[in-house]
């Protein structure tokens, strides 16, 4: 099965994994392909594009003609963790995985087309409030997932790193671990977390509900730690605004108190969030990136 991967998960998985990983994979990914679509039975419409930064994703039909999606990751993305997430909120909230055995994830399919970026700003992060909101329920007894104190401490590790080879960030990434570690001492709640989430992870559905979210990173930890990615969303408009630093800070307190979470937890959160993707950015060499990023984060 001939086809190109999008660049966006090449680049994705080569920045979080590691070029020699994320190569190998990619090399046996027509394979592993042509292997998901025939234990299915499956027909191939495209791949979808510029799709996720996890896996490869394709619109499929099944043999009874009914229109799905089909992921492949490899295994170091932890894609059976991102099965048991959605198997439990069974469809609230979030795509439902569909029945049958085979490789890959097989999930209803939605408008990869029509995500939440493409409605303006205000309705955006009021339909994602009502969505992510769905998701925060208890995990399931005997879970695998990571907790945000086990994530959150590796991230910290590559955050030092980091300030000691870009001196120009260490007052921001000190502040950040500050309120890691004040944050992860006093934690409120152990709920299940879609990990990833933002506006670009929930797309238009059907019948069901109007958005449904897709591609969780899933873990479990509080609420103010899920929604601190989805308060930089559109950084850059942000940044290229004369009242960007406000406007930013104001989205912090809205989100909070329309989702009932802790102001200054979710600031902090935020924060740490903020710095610990633009020192990433910057170690992979997207400059422009990581320096928007923390621009953003020293606002807070």
């Amino acid at each position: 099965m001939a086809f190109e991967p999008p660049r966006r998960l090449v680049r994705a998985l080569g920045e979080t994994y590691g070029d020699a990983a994320a190569g190998d994979w990619l090399a046996r990914l027509p394979e592993l392909v042509r292997e998901a679509v025939d234990a299915r039975r499956l027909e191939v419409e495209r791949v979808s594009a510029p799709g996720g930064r996890s896996g490869l994703v394709l619109l499929v039909r099944t043999p009874d003609g009914v229109p799905a999606a089909l992921k492949v990751a490899p295994p170091f993305a932890s894609p059976g963790l991102e099965l048991a997430a959605l198997a439990h909120w069974d469809g609230w909230g979030a795509v439902r995985p569909l029945p049958g055995e085979g490789p890959g994830l097989l999930l209803e399919r939605l408008h990869p087309e029509m995500s939440l970026r493409s409605l303006p700003e205000a309705k955006a992060l009021l339909e994602a409030a009502g969505t992510v909101r769905r998701l925060w329920v208890e995990p399931p007894a005997g879970h695998a997932f990571e907790s945000v104190a086990g994530r959150t401490a590796r991230q910290a590790e590559a955050m030092r790193t980091a300030a000691k080879e870009d001196p120009q960030v260490a007052d921001l990434v000190a502040a950040a671990l500050e309120a890691r570690d004040a944050l992860i001492a006093d934690a409120p709640e152990e709920l299940l977390l879609h990990g990833a989430f933002r506006q670009g992870k929930v797309l238009a559905a059907d019948d069901r509900a109007p958005w449904l979210a897709v591609g969780p990173d899933p873990l479990v930890g509080e609420r103010a730690f899920d929604l601190a990615r989805l308060v930089r969303d559109r950084v850059e408009d942000l940044v290229g605004a004369d009242t960007g630093a406000s406007t930013g800070r104001r989205r912090v307190n809205r989100l909070a108190d329309s989702l009932d979470v802790d102001r200054e937890r979710l600031r902090g959160w935020t924060l740490f969030r903020a710095v610990e993707s633009g020192a990433r950015a910057l170690a992979a060499g997207r400059r422009q990136d990581g320096e928007v990023l923390m621009e953003f984060a020293s606002w807070l």
